[in-house]
């Protein structure tokens, strides 16, 4: 009797519950300064709509973004909460966005999904044109920080066209006003423009009102997020 009651229990049980795999995974990762705490308020959403995600860190201020991109994200894919998954995203938020477009230069992934970047600086970012050669910049920003700059050293325009399918969701407020004042031509987030989030062969843009330290927090961006992994489009999601 006690079997039989426990076959019950069990095949009343959700299908996570009993340990299945989502079919989809998505690696997340943060920008510039930052950490994986950033970009836990997007992980817990993610991982609420049904995607095994993998918050992966990464010592942004020591660096390349070529060495930085190829340790990260190899890390990330041998996590074993990815290894049954059909298919993997990349979301990013910032200079993550570079990483992934590095390393996809390099290297063909088979699961490859969708990506979703928040706010990154995929022309390059004309705040380090300005003071990227100050010493308190390079102490600050590290190696890959001087490499995302507008002019022909340029990492991000000299990675070129995108071929995968990528949304950009881009931020119009600031509250940075020297940047956004003195430095940043447009619309902006305070560190990247709206116009400077575009990359050649992207399939969508969003704009919301959202600071770039911040994006990635928003309820609206998150919803934004998931739709377009989901659907590939932006339209009809996070209004």
């Amino acid at each position: 009797m006690i079997h039989r009651n426990l076959f019950i229990i069990l095949t009343m049980l959700p299908l996570t519950t009993l340990g299945t795999h989502a079919s989809e995974g998505v690696i997340l990762l943060h920008g510039l300064c930052r950490t994986p705490g950033s970009m836990e308020k997007m992980a817990k959403g993610l991982s609420e709509r049904g995607f095994a995600v993998v918050n992966q860190g990464y010592p942004s201020r020591e660096k390349s973004i070529a060495e930085l991109s190829e340790s990260a994200i190899s890390d990330a894919l041998e996590d074993p909460r990815l290894a049954e998954c059909e298919k993997i995203h990349f979301v990013t938020h910032s200079m993550g966005g570079i990483l992934v477009r590095s390393y996809l230069k390099r290297h063909q992934l088979e699961k490859l999904g969708r990506v979703v970047m928040l706010a990154p600086p995929n022309q390059g970012s004309e705040v380090v044109d300005k003071i990227g050669y100050w010493r308190i910049f390079k102490a600050l920003n590290g190696p890959a920080g001087n490499e995302l700059g507008t002019g022909e050293n340029s990492v991000p325009i000299l990675l070129g066209k995108v071929d995968f399918e990528l949304g950009v969701i881009a931020g119009d407020r600031s509250i940075n006003w020297i940047n956004s004042s003195f430095m940043i031509n447009g619309p902006d987030d305070g560190k990247v423009s709206v116009i400077g989030t575009e990359v050649e062969g992207m399939k969508e843009q969003a704009v919301v009102h959202s600071t770039h330290p911040m994006i990635m927090k928003k309820k609206q961006v998150i919803e934004l997020t998931a739709g377009f992994l989901k659907n590939g489009s932006f339209v009809g999601e996070g209004k």
